[in-house]
């Protein structure tokens, strides 16, 4: 197989776990968990992400939790082709 640029593993996990929607969106608290990375790094990968729009954030019970995009979705299925 072929390594992918960091961020875009990353993004591949975040659609892999089904962050996919706002319903199904993820805190960095579990982000965290599931990508075995500190939630430092994880904020900051987000904020890459969220940058080129692939990422989106929003507010549910008081708590911002994270969702792949339909641009970050099509990034990821890019991979695939």
């Amino acid at each position: 197989m072929y390594d992918l640029p960091d961020d875009v593993s990353f993004l591949s996990l975040l659609h892999n776990i089904g962050a996919t929607s706002p319903n199904r969106s993820l805190t960095v608290e579990e982000i965290s968990l599931w990508s075995a990375m500190d939630q430092e790094k994880v904020i900051e990968k987000l904020s890459k992400l969220a940058e080129r729009k692939y990422v989106e954030s929003h507010i549910a019970d008081g708590i911002e939790k994270y969702y792949v995009t339909v641009d970050g979705i099509r990034k990821v299925l890019s991979i695939y082709s």
